[in-house]
């Protein structure tokens, strides 16, 4: 983008926490309760979905280690596939985005507006209007330049790091056992009935643990990015996987697993728990905070994928544009923040976006996990640089590229309105990149 560097290490491991913890954490675990069926296999799809996870941290810290420009995730495929791929596949990772977006935004309202208005104003339309107060406030915020945001961001992560940490110290407390769950794994399914409860169930957990993939669109904003993307993504992770699994286990030690299954605002009740009636009012008011932390990232990163791909040609050139003063992507940013707006009033629930959000982001991640093996040829001259080689290859990213195929096969068997909703969306992309990269368009 031809500016100055300003990212540290400590900026962008608080920007991969936030891609990652959202609001998912405090509601997908009922959902994954929902279609485990049992605490085995609940258990199963957290740690096994944080494995993954991990393998998909360390083969993105390769890419963004080979490859560290401004919208790496737009790069990546247009330098290893073609620039029609790369418009379609981040076409669709800009819907699915603004609709994670939407969907992080409707459960912070849903927990606010529970405190702060009467039962009968609790509607959809009421978690739609504070949704857009909160994606307003950041589109503000981002105005103001990386460096505010980046700022901001920290502080909000901390924020939520804190949270989560507070709800785990349930697991010390001398608090009231929950009623048994039964036993731990029910043998009646078989394996046929696991293997369809798992896949099923790393639909949520995916979209719980997704997100960190995206640290890569700050390559070229980062300082040492060939260092410090690697290690932020391998610190990141680990501090996520770890919080997840102990707040999981918090949930199910306190809260139960069957009471987990039906649980609305599972943080809440937890933290109601713990501090009783007002320490439940004062979580959904942090957790609304915690919200916008990602709600902020989400408008950091994305319009660096629109900054590139203008700068290649297949966005109208005005989306490469920035402002004197704080390098502002005006365009990009105004475009992505009214696009997650939008999707707000088609997306009244939060299980309505999941399965949609999820197809769309494991198509995303298994194609785009899958250049390490092109960039790997097409670098070889820095093998013998200091840029991060993972070890295992190439066993770990066909672990998670094998992982999230799976997640693609479950949601095409159990919603197969939304896998056929997201390939119609990627294939309406094409006629649009015809259209923005002929030579008319570009004279116009």
């Amino acid at each position: 983008m031809g500016h100055k560097s300003k990212l540290g290490l400590f900026d962008v491991t608080m920007i991969v926490v936030s891609l990652v913890i959202g609001m998912g954490i405090f509601k997908t675990p009922a959902t994954v309760a929902q279609k485990a069926g049992t605490p085995g296999i609940f258990f199963l799809a957290w740690v096994l979905g944080g494995v993954i996870a991990l393998c998909g941290a360390l083969t993105y810290a390769e890419i963004g280690s080979r490859y560290p420009v401004t919208g790496g995730y737009y790069k990546i495929f247009s330098y290893c596939y073609h620039p029609a791929f790369a418009f379609m596949i981040n076409g669709i990772i800009l819907v699915s985005n603004a609709a994670s977006t939407s969907a992080v935004a409707l459960i912070g309202a849903e927990y606010i507006n529970a405190l702060i208005l009467p039962v009968a104003w609790h509607t959809v339309a009421a978690k739609q209007v504070v949704a857009i107060i909160a994606v307003l406030i950041f589109y503000g915020v981002n105005l103001l330049g990386l460096k505010m945001s980046a700022r901001t961001q920290n502080v909000l992560t901390l924020l939520k790091i804190g949270m989560v940490t507070v709800l785990i110290f349930a697991l010390f407390g001398n608090y009231k056992a929950a009623p048994a769950a039964g036993s731990f794994i029910d043998l009646s399914p078989g394996w046929a009935g696991y293997l369809k409860a798992f896949g099923i169930s790393l639909i949520a957990v995916s979209f719980t643990y997704g997100g960190y993939q995206q640290t890569i669109n700050f390559g070229g904003e980062v300082k040492n990015a060939n260092k410090v993307i690697p290690r932020a993504i391998f610190f990141g992770l680990a501090i996520i996987v770890s919080l997840y699994l102990l707040i999981n286990y918090a949930y199910f030690r306190v809260i139960g697993f069957e009471n987990l299954k039906t649980a609305d605002s599972i943080a809440a009740t937890l933290a109601k728990v713990i501090f009783g009636p007002t320490g439940d009012a004062v979580f959904r008011i942090l957790l609304f905070f915690a919200v916008l932390a990602y709600v902020n990232v989400q408008l950091m990163s994305n319009p660096r994928v629109m900054y590139a791909m203008g700068e290649d040609g297949v966005l109208p050139p005005l989306f490469k544009k920035k402002s004197d003063k704080n390098e502002v992507l005006i365009t990009a940013l105004t475009c992505f923040s009214a696009i997650s707006i939008i999707t707000l009033f088609f997306s009244g629930a939060f299980d309505r976006i999941l399965n949609y959000t999820i197809f769309l982001d494991s198509f995303g991640m298994t194609t785009s996990a899958a250049t390490i093996f092109i960039l790997r040829k097409r670098t070889r001259h820095l093998d013998q640089s200091q840029i991060y080689r993972m070890r295992l290859y190439p066993l770990l990213p066909v672990i998670f590229i094998g992982a999230y195929l799976l997640v693609c096969i479950s949601i095409i068997f159990s919603d197969k309105m939304a896998a056929l909703s997201g390939f119609l969306i990627f294939l309406g992309f094409y006629p649009l990149y015809k259209l923005f990269s002929s030579r008319w368009f570009k004279k116009q």
